[in-house]
């Protein structure tokens, strides 16, 4: 079992020729609500692309927006163990996608900062007491308080702990040290590097420096590069698709290469599958509209072969 801990929000999505500019004002076409957060979307990978199982533990507030997102993350098959936090708003995105696929986004995290450390330490005790998690997921959208405390509860009771440092933000020691799979972008890596004094400046360099078991910097339409203590580093590349709207591409590849670990893949294979994922979810809008279903993503791995 696989327990996701971070964020949930409702995204408001608008598609545009381009994304605006400091100052300018841009006719978009029509409004669309999905479900999303980074916490929840990757618990919808976990589930729906990975075919694991998988719990999520996020803040969620008491009105129209947070029924909806409990429906999503119900539909794709994911427990739902979030907490409600009465007169607090659910958590919500603004995003702007231009004709080339990109995205502008802006989140008011709302309820999710109400996901403290005591909040989910309490959620997260019972599902370690059952014995049946072997991955705690985690994000950089919820206080990062939240995310040490139960990282160090995950980590005193066996279990890995695989962090994906998005948004890129400050990770305290405290939190590295029990970090056993780290995903990141590119920028992301560099901001970890500067944080812990590694002066290589390229991605291969600063990806080697890290103490971390199992490193994967995820490198958009050149794939992935993956780093195990054990195998080396490898290059994936990735998957040619026509490109609709890459919002949610990256909780995508996130989810499902955690869930192709629990599944007992080895980490090139698994970066492979999450690959599969990543593309497949550029091809629709949305985040968790996006996902690809298990089967989908087993069919188009045949049609590449």
């Amino acid at each position: 079992m696989i327990v996701v801990i971070g964020s949930a929000n409702l995204d408001f999505v608008t598609q545009a020729p381009t994304i605006p500019r400091p100052g300018e004002t841009v006719m978009g076409r029509d409004l669309a609500m999905f479900p999303g957060g980074k916490g929840a979307n990757q618990a919808v990978a976990c589930a729906k692309a990975g075919g694991a199982e998988t719990c999520f533990i996020g803040a969620l507030g008491d009105d129209a927006f947070a029924q909806t997102l409990h429906g999503a993350l119900q539909a794709a098959g994911v427990m739902d163990h979030s907490i409600e936090c009465p007169s607090t708003p659910t958590g919500a995105a603004f995003i702007c996608v231009s004709d080339a696929g990109e995205n502008a986004i802006t989140v008011a995290p709302g309820a999710n900062h109400s996901l403290t450390p005591e909040r989910a330490t309490t959620a997260l005790r019972p599902l370690l007491a059952s014995g049946r998690c072997r991955y705690l997921l985690l994000q950089a959208e919820i206080p990062m308080a939240t995310n040490v405390a139960v990282a160090q509860m995950a980590r005193e009771a066996g279990i890995r702990v695989a962090f994906n440092a998005a948004p890129a933000s400050h990770l305290p020691s405290a939190l590295l040290e029990c970090i056993d799979v780290l995903i990141v972008n590119a920028l992301e890596l560099e901001s970890i590097a500067q944080t812990l004094g590694i002066a290589a400046k390229d991605v291969e360099a600063q990806v080697q420096a890290l103490s971390t078991p199992l490193v994967v910097v995820t490198l958009g339409a050149t794939g992935c590069l993956v780093h195990d203590r054990k195998l080396g580093l490898q290059h994936c590349p990735t998957f040619s698709v026509e490109v609709v709207d890459t919002t949610g591409a990256g909780d995508a590849f996130a989810g499902s290469f955690v869930a192709a670990l629990n599944d007992g893949a080895t980490s090139t294979d698994a970066a492979q599958f999450a690959n599969a994922v990543g593309a497949l979810a550029c091809t629709a809008l949305g985040a968790q509209s996006s996902t690809p279903r298990l089967a989908d993503v087993r069919a188009f791995l045949t049609a590449q072969a």
